[in-house]
Protein backbone atom coordinates (compact mmCIF):
# COMPACT_ATOMS: atom_id res chain seq x y z
CA UNK A 1 0.00 0.00 0.00
CA UNK A 2 1.47 3.41 -0.99
CA UNK A 3 1.33 6.44 1.36
CA UNK A 4 -0.81 9.23 0.85
CA UNK A 5 -0.02 12.67 -0.35
CA UNK A 6 0.32 14.76 2.19
CA UNK A 7 -0.81 18.28 2.41
CA UNK A 8 1.66 20.96 0.84
CA UNK A 9 3.41 22.62 4.46
CA UNK A 10 3.58 18.79 6.49
CA UNK A 11 6.94 17.27 6.77
CA UNK A 12 7.64 14.53 4.64
CA UNK A 13 7.04 11.93 7.04
CA UNK A 14 3.96 12.60 8.69
CA UNK A 15 3.81 13.06 12.07
CA UNK A 16 3.34 9.32 14.12
CA UNK A 17 0.01 9.96 15.42
CA UNK A 18 -0.89 11.02 11.33
CA UNK A 19 -4.83 9.40 11.15
CA UNK A 20 -3.80 7.04 8.58
CA UNK A 21 -8.04 6.99 7.93
CA UNK A 22 -7.11 10.01 6.04
CA UNK A 23 -9.50 11.30 4.88
CA UNK A 24 -12.46 11.02 7.02
CA UNK A 25 -13.83 14.10 8.54
CA UNK A 26 -17.13 15.47 10.58
CA UNK A 27 -19.85 17.33 8.73
CA UNK A 28 -22.60 19.99 10.23
CA UNK A 29 -25.69 21.25 8.16
CA UNK A 30 -26.36 25.05 7.63
CA UNK A 31 -22.91 26.63 6.98
CA UNK A 32 -23.05 30.57 5.44
CA UNK A 33 -20.86 32.75 3.75
CA UNK A 34 -21.68 34.97 6.49
CA UNK A 35 -23.92 33.76 9.36
CA UNK A 36 -25.52 36.35 10.95
CA UNK A 37 -25.43 34.65 14.18
CA UNK A 38 -21.75 34.36 14.20
CA UNK A 39 -21.51 38.53 13.86
CA UNK A 40 -23.76 38.94 16.43
CA UNK A 41 -21.55 36.65 18.61
CA UNK A 42 -17.74 38.32 17.55
CA UNK A 43 -20.25 42.09 18.60
CA UNK A 44 -21.38 41.00 21.39
CA UNK A 45 -17.75 40.04 22.35
CA UNK A 46 -16.18 42.97 24.12
CA UNK A 47 -13.19 44.24 25.90
CA UNK A 48 -9.22 42.23 25.09
CA UNK A 49 -11.19 38.54 24.70
CA UNK A 50 -13.60 39.66 22.37
CA UNK A 51 -10.63 41.98 20.43
CA UNK A 52 -8.68 38.29 20.67
CA UNK A 53 -11.50 36.70 19.51
CA UNK A 54 -12.35 38.76 16.80
CA UNK A 55 -8.68 38.98 15.58
CA UNK A 56 -8.09 35.15 15.25
CA UNK A 57 -12.38 34.42 14.03
CA UNK A 58 -10.62 36.28 11.18
CA UNK A 59 -7.41 34.90 10.76
CA UNK A 60 -8.92 31.38 10.08
CA UNK A 61 -11.91 33.30 8.38
CA UNK A 62 -8.99 34.43 5.98
CA UNK A 63 -7.45 31.03 5.31
CA UNK A 64 -8.95 30.08 1.87
CA UNK A 65 -11.75 31.82 -0.45
CA UNK A 66 -14.13 29.22 0.27
CA UNK A 67 -14.55 29.07 3.63
CA UNK A 68 -18.43 29.18 5.18
CA UNK A 69 -19.16 29.58 8.86
CA UNK A 70 -22.14 28.34 11.03
CA UNK A 71 -22.42 29.23 14.63
CA UNK A 72 -22.43 25.97 16.71
CA UNK A 73 -22.56 24.33 20.17
CA UNK A 74 -21.69 28.16 21.08
CA UNK A 75 -19.26 29.51 18.92
CA UNK A 76 -18.16 30.21 15.37
CA UNK A 77 -16.91 27.87 13.46
CA UNK A 78 -14.92 28.08 10.00
CA UNK A 79 -15.39 25.30 7.58
CA UNK A 80 -14.77 24.60 3.93
CA UNK A 81 -18.15 23.51 2.56
CA UNK A 82 -19.51 21.51 5.60
CA UNK A 83 -16.55 20.19 6.79
CA UNK A 84 -15.16 22.35 10.08
CA UNK A 85 -11.55 23.20 10.54
CA UNK A 86 -11.39 25.40 13.47
CA UNK A 87 -13.06 27.61 15.71
CA UNK A 88 -12.97 30.31 18.36
CA UNK A 89 -14.67 30.23 22.23
CA UNK A 90 -14.38 33.16 24.46
CA UNK A 91 -14.37 32.58 27.76
CA UNK A 92 -13.60 33.98 31.00
CA UNK A 93 -10.42 34.74 31.16
CA UNK A 94 -9.10 33.53 27.55
CA UNK A 95 -10.13 32.62 24.26
CA UNK A 96 -9.71 29.22 22.56
CA UNK A 97 -8.95 28.90 18.86
CA UNK A 98 -9.07 25.66 18.42
CA UNK A 99 -8.80 22.82 15.52
CA UNK A 100 -11.24 19.89 14.54
CA UNK A 101 -8.30 17.92 13.07
CA UNK A 102 -5.56 19.30 15.32
CA UNK A 103 -4.26 15.75 16.06
CA UNK A 104 -3.30 15.86 12.40
CA UNK A 105 -1.30 19.37 12.63
CA UNK A 106 2.53 20.03 12.27
CA UNK A 107 3.11 21.55 15.67
CA UNK A 108 6.83 23.10 16.44
CA UNK A 109 6.26 25.78 18.33
CA UNK A 110 4.06 23.16 20.69
CA UNK A 111 1.51 25.52 21.18
CA UNK A 112 -1.46 22.97 20.56
CA UNK A 113 -3.18 21.77 23.50
CA UNK A 114 -5.71 18.79 24.66
CA UNK A 115 -5.60 15.19 24.30
CA UNK A 116 -8.95 14.08 22.63
CA UNK A 117 -8.87 11.65 19.49
CA UNK A 118 -9.04 14.61 17.06
CA UNK A 119 -9.45 18.02 18.34
CA UNK A 120 -6.77 20.77 19.88
CA UNK A 121 -6.83 24.03 20.63
CA UNK A 122 -5.11 26.84 21.63
CA UNK A 123 -5.41 29.15 24.54
CA UNK A 124 -4.87 32.85 23.79
CA UNK A 125 -4.44 35.09 27.49
CA UNK A 126 -5.14 38.83 26.73
CA UNK A 127 -1.89 39.89 28.47
CA UNK A 128 0.28 36.55 27.49
CA UNK A 129 2.27 36.66 24.78
CA UNK A 130 1.44 34.08 21.90
CA UNK A 131 3.54 33.15 18.80
CA UNK A 132 1.77 35.12 16.02
CA UNK A 133 3.49 33.55 12.93
CA UNK A 134 3.16 29.43 14.61
CA UNK A 135 -0.75 30.35 15.69
CA UNK A 136 -1.34 31.66 11.86
CA UNK A 137 1.10 28.71 10.79
CA UNK A 138 -1.69 26.17 12.42
CA UNK A 139 -4.40 27.92 10.85
CA UNK A 140 -2.89 27.76 7.26
CA UNK A 141 -1.89 23.64 8.14
CA UNK A 142 -5.94 23.06 9.39
CA UNK A 143 -7.08 24.71 6.24
CA UNK A 144 -4.33 22.28 3.80
CA UNK A 145 -5.61 19.62 5.93
CA UNK A 146 -9.26 19.85 5.50
CA UNK A 147 -8.56 20.72 1.86
CA UNK A 148 -6.81 17.48 1.94
CA UNK A 149 -9.50 16.01 3.42
CA UNK A 150 -12.40 16.57 1.21
CA UNK A 151 -10.67 16.47 -2.16
CA UNK A 152 -9.61 13.04 -1.27
CA UNK A 153 -12.62 11.79 0.39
Amino acid sequence: MSSPNYPPGFPQAPPPDYPEAMPEYLTFNGALDHDPAVASWLRSRKGPLGDLARRWFTAIRNAGDEVRELFHDGCPVVLLGDAPFAYVNAFTSHVNVGFYHGNALPDPAHLLQGVGKNMRHVKLKPDVPVNDAALQNLIDAAFRDIKFRVENR
